[in-house]
């Protein structure tokens, strides 16, 4: 049976209270959370104890039942053990980038992870064709590196949903594809954000076919600046999660949500807003539920 192939039994019952949904969503657990196991004042490069990635994991590890991580190297490799241990499955992201040299490694190392068995799914990329940071030629040739060495493991890449139709010679070469959907990001207001993101789903779908689409990020922020339409709040943030989860969950839909944690290193790059995505917040306390 294939690792992404997964059959629901249930849908979530209906409550005025959106705490109390979520609560309930909560205990029946996510199909899959976006993983990052930094603390306050640490990002990309800072050092990762076995540790913390253990206790930041024991956090969500009753709420979910995979990980998604974003990169194989700077102790990230540590993540996919140490979530098995807790009894969760994991998306393994393999980071790109222009460094070819830096590229390399994490290919060998995403390589290596799935080879030991630490890996269920493994995602060859993360948006380097929104940034523009490689051609589709070079994309295609690690992706098919990868599945050339693992063709046990499902290899897919990561990029928002409309670059898969953009760009179908990368669909082709994918077991599975790993679509981004943020109605947020492209401007839509909370009424109509959950029509949008159905619609981004099936576009990627649409490229995809027979291949299984597994949406690898949603969310909106509970705190920040207007984009667009998009308005964070809490109220707001409460709604889309549980119309997001909801939907995915009652059409077999896997769901990756972003994010585990609030992570104010995002900041730099995407402004106000990038600290506010968490369902827990920065110090590892439930933010829209009561445990």
């Amino acid at each position: 049976m294939n690792p992404y192939k997964k059959r629901r039994g249930h849908v979530f019952a209906g409550t005025d209270n959106p705490r109390e949904r979520i609560k309930e969503i909560m205990q029946q657990k996510l199909h899959g959370l976006c993983f990052s196991p930094y603390l306050e004042g640490q990002g990309p490069g800072s050092a990762l104890t076995d540790e913390q990635i253990s206790s930041r994991l024991a956090v969500i590890s009753n709420h979910c039942r995979w990980v998604r991580t974003f990169s194989c190297t700077q102790g990230n490799e540590r993540i996919p053990a140490l979530a098995k241990d807790q009894g969760l499955k994991t998306l393994v992201g393999v980071w790109l980038d222009e460094d070819l040299e830096n590229n390399d490694i994490e290919i060998e190392k995403g390589i290596e992870l799935a080879k030991r068995g630490d890996v269920n799914l493994l995602a060859v990329g993360n948006e380097v064709l929104l940034r523009e940071e490689l051609t589709p030629e070079q994309l295609i040739d690690y992706i098919q590196r990868v599945k050339k060495a693992v063709p046990h493991i499902p290899v897919g890449y990561v990029d928002a949903y409309y670059l898969f139709e953009d760009f179908p010679q990368v669909a082709d070469v994918c077991d599975v594809l790993f679509a981004n959907c943020y109605p947020f990001w492209e401007g839509y207001s909370i009424e109509h954000a959950h029509i949008y993101m159905r619609d981004m789903y099936y576009r990627a779908k649409a490229i995809a076919g027979e291949r299984p689409v597994i949406i690898s990020e949603t969310g909106w922020p509970n705190k920040g600046s207007l984009e667009g339409q998009a308005q964070p709040s809490e109220e707001f943030a409460m709604r889309y999660f549980i119309q997001a989860c909801e939907w995915t969950e009652q059409n077999n839909i896997d769901l990756f949500y972003f994010s585990a944690f609030d992570e104010a290193w995002k900041v730099d790059a995407e402004g106000d807003v990038g600290a506010y995505w968490g369902l827990w917040d920065k110090d590892g306390e439930t933010k829209f539920w009561d445990e």
